[in-house]
């Protein structure tokens, strides 16, 4: 092996691209590629070859990384997570020259985009080396220095790692991309729970000085097990009101089944007028435990409560459906979110509060609370969950077995369900709301779908913030005194309230495709009793790409900030984000961009 032929007396020439906007520039040597020129400005680092620099290669692009010309490749400082010293070894020139050299090395990490899937980032490394171990220092403590500027990359982590989630493999996926995390500098205080339950009561009972030590919490695991430390840190510290209950709804309502149409006499009034923080439609809720307004402890002198823009909540997929992940970063890959994580990405997430307020018919009214990050079910998608809980054994399978055979049960429930009209689904109610016409309604639902604005990456409609939304409760969207509540009572087959569009392998578009991430609203899905046949043709088209699911006679499709529901007669019970909730009588509501998630939208 021979060392580069230089003079070790004179430094690298500095040869810079563009003197206006160059910050350094060195000559150095790219493990695989040859000798480089590399540069770094304020936002990005680049590196050419010097051949092409004396060849004077015209610019060109090409997919991925940005190639300012055929030979010059460019990382933006966003994309760039660690740099690293590791000092005297081989750097090899390009692989059909053959030769290898010995020198100092420095290597530095970053995330690009797949070829094939543009939502899956994978991570990639650039190994660079000169004679002086000072100048490769130089630049590993450039870069880092740069690095850490960067106020929302996290520095400390909350991780809880469920080892039982989906097929079992929560531990293994944790050891696939822990290393990442090391390399990007981000400590981590992990713990691998080891019952049911144990991560919520661990996040209720930690303290708010402790809490606001960390930069976010992060699961590895499923949508269920989010939910535990969903509920874990919002049960304790989101200071809200409760939405109305069922009985409170006393005012005649629209009905939207069979029976009468009666106008109601809500008198509802933008919260901004009324100087307070809580809406005057709801009721002021107390804690749930202490009975007192106030979350927190009075030993306690740190203010933690949510929304809150500093603390976010990450989730590294290992489930067994793993909705949350996919709609949020438009992938179901582990290294995909644990790389969105280190980088410091953020989006805001809707979040339901589903309030029972009794268990059972002969339950006496005592209100308990949970939170939802994806969605609410009663009927079929309870009773899947219920059935499933029989042959845990079989791993991820046991939904399709337990979906399969309450499918073939056919079975239906009596219930009122009344929600919260909002006045732009006044103007979407189109001719299948007054004909039954196959072509007319087939035409309308055609208008509709190419209506359908998806959620993406840096999505408009979720970074348009409500005027009115409060810091402290971001509550129900302000609505005029002729709002009312409309009612739907019958025979239902399921009652469903999506948070999101909740896409996942068997559902490509979700449940509902136009969903947002953070618009404010839950998508409510009525589907009455129907003939077997027909509800197979809704969940066909659920499992199917660009399908209609909604678009059926049996199927009510409602927009809603706010719901409320009452069973009569046989019961079912709720699915909230895959955990059973015995309920009788229940209330929801939506806070919008109530948390922030390590997450950054799926991309187009």
């Amino acid at each position: 092996m021979e060392r580069r032929t230089q003079n070790e007396n004179n430094p690298p020439e500095n040869i810079p691209f563009n003197v206006e906007d160059s910050i350094f520039s060195s000559n150095l040597f790219l493990d695989g590629d040859g000798e480089v020129i590399l540069t770094q400005t304020s936002d990005r680092l680049s590196w050419k070859s010097v051949e092409s620099v004396l060849n004077g290669q015209d610019p060109s692009s090409c997919f991925g990384i940005e190639l300012v010309s055929k030979s010059e490749t460019t990382y933006c400082f966003s994309d760039v997570y660690s740099a690293e010293f590791i000092d005297w070894g081989l750097v090899h020139e390009a692989a059909f020259l053959g030769q290898s050299f010995e020198m100092y090395r420095f290597t530095m990490r970053g995330v690009q985009k797949s070829k094939t899937q543009p939502s899956v980032l994978v991570p990639s490394f650039y190994t660079f080396g000169h004679k002086d171990s000072q100048t490769c220092q130089m630049w590993v403590n450039r870069i880092n220095d740069l690095l850490n500027m960067d106020a929302e990359r996290p520095k400390n982590l909350l991780v809880f790692v469920n080892p039982k989630s989906g097929k079992g493999l929560g531990c293994k996926v944790w050891e696939t991309v822990a290393p990442t995390f090391s390399q990007a500098k981000v400590k981590v205080k992990v713990t691998v729970t080891e019952r049911a339950g144990q991560a919520i009561d661990m996040m209720s009972s930690i303290t708010s000085r402790e809490l606001s030590s960390y930069d976010g919490v992060v699961a590895v695991g499923g949508d269920g097990f989010f939910n535990e430390i969903l509920n874990g840190l919002l049960l304790s510290r989101h200071k809200c009101s409760y939405p109305p209950s069922p009985t409170e709804l006393n005012h005649p309502v629209e009905n939207n089944g069979d029976g009468p149409v009666l106008d109601t006499n809500v008198d509802i009034k933008d919260p901004s007028d009324s100087g307070e923080d809580e809406s005057p439609l709801l009721k002021q809720s107390t804690d749930l435990r202490t009975g007192d307004d106030s979350c927190q402890t009075e030993a306690e002198d740190v203010d933690f409560s949510f929304p809150n823009e500093k603390f976010r909540f990450g989730l590294i997929p290992a489930g067994s459906t793993d909705a949350i992940v996919i709609c949020t970063t438009g992938a179901r890959d582990a290294m995909t979110s644990a790389l969105q994580i280190i980088l410091g990405k953020a989006v805001c997430l809707d979040i339901a509060q589903v309030v029972r307020w009794k268990k059972t018919s002969t339950s006496k009214d005592e209100p308990c609370v949970r939170y939802a990050a994806s969605f609410a079910g009663y009927g079929f998608y309870g009773d899947v969950i219920t059935e499933s809980e029989k042959y845990r054994w079989m791993g991820p399978k046991r939904y399709d077995y337990a979906g399969t055979k309450v499918f073939l049960r056919h079975r239906s429930y009596e219930a009122e369900v009344a929600y919260l009209e909002v006045e732009s689904e006044k103007k979407n109610i189109g001719p299948e709301k007054e004909s039954t016409g196959s072509w007319t309604k087939g035409l309308w639902s055609l208008l509709k779908k190419s209506e359908r604005v998806a959620c993406r990456a840096n999505c408009n409609i979720c970074k348009t913030k409500a005027g009115h939304t409060s810091a402290k409760c971001p509550s129900l969207q302000p609505y005029s005194k002729d709002s009312r509540w409309l009612k739907s009572k019958g025979r239902f087959l399921s009652v469903g309230a999506a948070v999101i569009s909740c896409r996942n392998e068997k559902a490509p578009d979700g449940l509902v495709a136009d969903a947002h991430l953070s618009d404010g609203f839950l998508h409510l899905i009525l589907i009455k009793e129907c003939p077997h046949a027909y509800y197979l043709c809704h969940l066909l088209q659920l499992a199917k790409k660009d399908g209609n699911p909604l678009d059926f006679e049996f199927v009510e499709h409602h927009k809603t900030p706010a719901f409320t529901f009452t069973s009569f007669g046989k019961e079912s019970i709720w699915n909230v984000d895959g955990e059973l909730f015995q309920a009788h009588q229940l209330s929801a509501q939506v806070f919008r961009g109530l948390i922030n998630l390590f997450a950054s939208g799926p991309e187009a």
